[in-house]
């Protein structure tokens, strides 16, 4: 699928949850299943899955322009239509080596906690999927240092492949605006 292709589809799919279509149910005997749609990305090889509700937009890889002074993870701003968006490495936030940009690195575009908006740069997207809530597990109980970077929050198998669900509210909460009468 070619990036306008996916880029329509997620449009087609954003119109249709805005009509408060958000879960979709299938019809299984007596039972209805209930489904949830997830933008999925790459990063080191691995997919991962974000709620599509909160991806505004993938861009193609453009100039970011460095903040001095930022912190870790934080590779600087873009111009997007007259705003001004953070761009974090997705890589720095998982503790993976930086790679190479290629013609595949995208730049999601999402908004968190109802108005924060940043971008996220990924080694490549994918596609929408339409996943059944039965098919997903939570995530796996593993002990981390830092507990305040559990932001996984679950797995789910697809066509043999692992795609690891994002909690992106909780990974995206370090990098949260300062807002004027919060700085001291």
């Amino acid at each position: 699928m070619g990036l306008e292709d996916a880029a329509k589809q997620l449009q087609q799919i954003q119109a249709e949850l805005s009509n408060n279509v958000y879960e979709q149910h299938k019809k299984n005997g007596e039972t209805q299943e209930a489904y949830r749609k997830w933008a999925t990305f790459s990063i080191a090889d691995e997919l991962y899955a974000i709620d599509v509700m909160q991806v505004k937009e993938v861009l193609r890889f453009t100039d970011i322009t460095p903040v001095p002074g930022a912190p870790a993870g934080i590779l600087g701003i873009i111009n997007l239509r007259g705003s001004v968006v953070t761009v974090i490495n997705s890589r720095t936030l998982f503790k993976l080596e930086d790679k190479e940009i290629d013609h595949n690195t995208r730049i999601v575009v999402v908004e968190f906690e109802d108005q924060e908006v940043l971008g996220i740069l990924v080694d490549g997207v994918d596609e929408v999927l339409n996943l059944p809530e039965s098919e997903t597990e939570r995530a796996p109980g593993v002990l981390r240092e830092d507990s305040q970077r559990q932001f996984v929050q679950g797995v789910c198998y697809r066509e043999e492949q692992l795609i690891i669900l994002l909690d992106l509210d909780r990974m995206l909460a370090g990098f949260k605006a300062v807002q004027p009468e919060q700085e001291q």
